[in-house]
């Protein structure tokens, strides 16, 4: 399952774990102008973990998904 929701400065995306134990936090994906941050809660740390990624570096994960293994480039207009 997850959710969709469109705040002031971003479009926020919530990933629910609905699989069988064990399950994963949620997932919160946010997108921004000029960036895409990826946040799951840590319950080993009492944290939640953070990462950024430029609008390009998800580009390429989108991409790389469905792609066998190997080395790839993406053209300059991003095909």
């Amino acid at each position: 399952m997850f959710s969709i929701e469109h705040e002031f400065d971003a479009t926020v995306v919530t990933l629910v774990d609905e699989g069988n134990a064990p399950l994963q936090e949620d997932v919160i994906v946010s997108t921004f102008e000029e960036c895409i941050t990826v946040e799951q809660y840590d319950p080993r740390t009492d944290s939640t973990q953070k990462i950024t990624l430029s609008i390009t570096q998800m580009r390429d994960l989108a991409a790389a998904i469905s792609l066998p293994e190997g080395v790839y480039t993406r053209d300059k207009d991003g095909a």
